[in-house]
């Protein structure tokens, strides 16, 4: 096990950043001497570790409390799989580790239960969401998990399929699917952005209809490859982008006075969104499980910010009799 390993499961309220930087100032040693993070540990070796108390109580405290509501969807030896709310970051925010974020609910979560006799681990995402992106995010228990789900990543052997409302009535004939095969990298004008380039990445996304509304479309969609962005940006590319979408498309948010014609405000009362986030669910997952020859599939609910869209939709701009 790597040095680095090793100190997050000693000192699992601390992050590996920090645990890390204690080992390159020379907090930590093994066998007597400075090492680097990375060094590999024999079986009968001997660590030392001196953090300050108040560094050491700062950084534990960046870790959040386990207020937020994370859905179990799925759990074996190896992983677990969770349902991911829109407005939650998957990893803790680069200048603010006080904020929230789904790895780190998770790893005080796991510290607690280990405190009270559990297993002790540390959980390691495999992938991740947008962070108003909602839906099902695999987590490994172990090193040994991660790197196998990560090698099955890359071997295309792990799939996901999205919910995305769409602007525009898409023309693809139901029970169809088509790819959009459109290379994807940084856009230089935009910090953080992705754009379709001719010297991007390669990048394909299987596209296909699951519900029509008058202007509108409910696309199931499938990333063949994993690029930041990937779906919006294709589908922005297409030119069908996200309803809500204040990156790749045009609004920030969706009220039911933009999709219902004659529409009447109640008086005295401000009209509050159908939903203020991006129009994309994370709907399954897929994955080799512990046993050889097994696949297991996950799936989360429709959000009810998104089912209410649906239903609006509906009833307001129901599909025209094809």
């Amino acid at each position: 096990m790597e040095l680095d390993e090793f100190l997050c499961l000693s000192f699992p309220l601390l992050s590996k950043r920090f645990l890390r930087r204690q080992v390159r100032q020379g907090s930590v040693l093994v066998n007597g001497q400075p090492v680097v993070p990375s060094q590999r540990l024999p079986a009968d070796a001997v660590v030392s570790v001196e953090l300050d108390d108040e560094d050491e109580a700062e950084a534990a405290a960046r870790l959040p409390d386990p207020v937020i509501d994370l859905p179990l969807l799925y759990e074996d030896a190896e992983v677990y799989v969770v349902d991911k709310p829109s407005a939650l970051a998957v990893e803790p925010d680069r200048w603010d580790e006080t904020k929230p974020s789904l790895i780190g609910t998770l790893t005080r979560a796991a510290a607690e239960l280990a405190e009270d006799g559990g297993e002790r681990f540390r959980p390691r995402l495999v992938h991740r969401l947008d962070k108003d992106t909602s839906g099902v995010v695999l987590v490994a228990k172990t090193l040994e998990a991660e790197r196998r789900l990560r090698r099955a990543f890359d071997e295309g052997r792990v799939g996901k399929e999205y919910l995305a409302l769409v602007e525009g009535e898409y023309p693809l004939e139901d029970g169809l699917s088509e790819l959009i095969d459109l290379p994807i990298g940084p856009d230089r004008k935009r910090s953080g952005s992705m754009r379709v380039c001719d010297d991007g990445k390669p990048s394909r996304t299987r596209v296909w209809v699951e519900r029509r509304f008058r202007g509108f479309t409910l696309l199931g969609c499938e990333p063949l490859t994993g690029r930041t962005h990937q779906i919006r940006v294709h589908l922005a590319a297409a030119g069908f982008p996200l309803v809500v979408d204040p990156t790749y498309g045009r609004l920030r948010a969706l009220a039911l006075s933009q999709i219902k014609s004659g529409y009447r405000p109640k008086h005295g009362r401000p009209e509050a969104p159908l939903i203020a986030r991006l129009t994309l669910h994370a709907r399954s997952i897929e994955f080799p499980g512990v046993e050889p020859d097994v696949t297991v599939r996950v799936e989360a609910p429709i959000p009810r910010d998104f089912e209410r869209v649906l239903k609006q939709m509906a009833k307001v701009r129901a599909a025209r009799q094809r």
